[in-house]
């Protein structure tokens, strides 16, 4: 039972790992206003975000999403533990968290890197912790509304 539990953690702890390492590279290979043009519909660039998903509520300050971020991972972490059919959604969200957590802890931001367009229009940019977020919060969603289950 332990193990179980202990391989859901290994997991957002490999988020997390891949979102700083992914981050590092940008840091040290991007600058802040290069584009590194990948596909017709991708790039590579490098954004600072001060705010949350999508650069919203910026005026709230880091200190409450580091509190937020926090408080959130201790929930999360609780649930893995107890929540034996939805352990590995959490460890996305965990990871995901994780990841922003430390940016805004050591950099007081976000280091958003990917860039997805079409034609003029781009999504904000964002970054691994952010995919495995969406990921998780997605597939929670889907589980929740669609009673996805294995024993369906």
């Amino acid at each position: 039972m332990k193990n179980k539990t202990a391989f859901f953690f290994l997991i957002a702890l490999s988020v997390f790992v891949l979102d700083q390492l992914a981050k590092y590279l940008i840091r040290t290979y991007i600058g802040p206003f290069d584009v590194i043009r990948v596909l017709p519909f991708f790039n590579i660039v490098y954004v600072e975000n001060i705010g949350s998903a999508f650069g919203m509520f910026k005026g709230l300050g880091n200190t409450f999403f580091v509190i937020i971020a926090l408080l959130a991972m201790a929930l999360i972490s609780a649930l893995i533990i107890r929540d034996k059919d939805n352990r590995l959604i959490f460890s996305l969200i965990l990871g995901g968290t994780a990841g922003n957590l430390m940016d805004r802890i050591i950099h007081g931001y976000v280091i958003d890197f990917l860039d997805v367009y079409a034609g003029r229009y781009h999504w904000p940019a964002f970054n691994v912790a952010d995919s495995a977020l969406t990921i998780g919060v997605a597939l929670l969603i889907c589980k929740t509304f669609f009673n996805f289950s294995r024993n369906a």
